[in-house]
């Protein structure tokens, strides 16, 4: 999938972890730390949730960050690419270590202890995570997808099912009304990553725009062009993320009070980034639309007021 959250490739995250035994306390920490670095909207979103609540989903942010790295930030070996199957190995050793681990109720990897104890705390639905890691190991293999519709089967795994992770954290009135928005705004995220980093992504060889959708605005992403055309596309796809957005809101209206301030938080926050996009006249080529932490901070403030 890729880290949305930096421009430059970071230390991937599976080469900082300890070498020794952790307790449930340093595990947790650990993913903690790993959202606060790499995951600063999800992050400052956090807080607005209860103390109690907070440690769990950056467990889920850590899980979701660990399979990223296998697949995208493996270091090369002597300068060269890793091949496909040395990181789908490695992937699929990941799970099978997850799975294995949450059969038994607990584990001695640094990031899954928490995982496990979160999952296990919440009975947060498994076949989710079995889910994401077949959408990571598309990213293995597969460079384009054709259609919306074939896209969505991607972010199935990549971002809807984070939302479906989430939910019972932060434990809505009605979990089976609330869960096809909470869906909705995992793709938005979702979206507004693929809009925010055509460029990047296009370095690695990835095109997360549907084909059709490009062709229907006669735009070609590999030629890199500020073009009328391109900016069509780019109204078009972001109308479509908003729309996206708004489903949501309807999600977030059956969250307990902290549980709502903490998804509105991210969800405004993300959004914004869209309209960063639309003021820089939709040139996501030369730079790159972000929230600063000071907006970030000063947005959380206010909802822990």
């Amino acid at each position: 999938m890729r880290n949305p959250f930096q421009r430059t490739p970071p230390v991937p995250t599976t080469h900082l972890l300890p070498t020794g035994p952790v307790t449930l306390d340093e595990s947790y920490e650990l993913c903690r730390d790993f959202n606060k670095r790499h995951g600063t909207t999800y992050y400052w979103s956090t807080k607005v949730l209860p103390k109690i609540k907070q440690h769990h989903v950056h467990a889920l942010y850590a899980f979701a960050r660990y399979a990223d790295d296998i697949v995208d930030e493996i270091p090369s070996q002597g300068g060269r690419d890793v091949p496909t199957e040395v990181r789908a190995a490695a992937l699929k050793d990941f799970g099978d270590r997850f799975f294995a681990d949450l059969e038994v109720g607990r584990s001695d990897d640094p990031v899954l202890k928490a995982v496990v104890h979160t999952v296990r705390a919440f009975d947060i639905d498994t076949t989710a995570f079995r889910r994401f890691l077949s959408s990571m190991t598309m990213d293995l293999t597969i460079e384009s997808y054709e259609t919306w519709d074939d896209l969505l089967v991607y972010m199935d795994g990549s971002a809807a099912v984070i939302g479906e992770m989430m939910l019972p954290i932060l434990e809505p009135t009605d979990y089976e009304t609330a869960l096809p928005h909470a869906r909705d705004l995992g793709n938005a995220f979702q979206l507004t990553n693929f809009l925010r980093d055509i460029d990047e992504d296009l370095d690695r060889g990835r095109q997360y725009v549907p084909l059709e959708d490009s062709r229907r605005f006669g735009v070609d992403l590999k030629d890199r062009t500020m073009s009328p055309e391109f900016i069509a596309l780019m109204k078009f796809e972001i109308n479509r993320c908003r729309e996206l957005y708004r489903s949501s809101d309807v999600g977030i209206a059956m969250l307990p009070d902290r549980s709502a301030k903490c998804v509105q938080a991210a969800n405004t926050l993300y959004s914004r980034i869209l309209g960063k996009i639309e003021a820089n006249e939709y040139d996501v080529f030369t730079s790159r639309a972000s929230i600063s932490t000071a907006e970030k901070a000063a947005m959380i403030a206010k909802m822990l007021r």
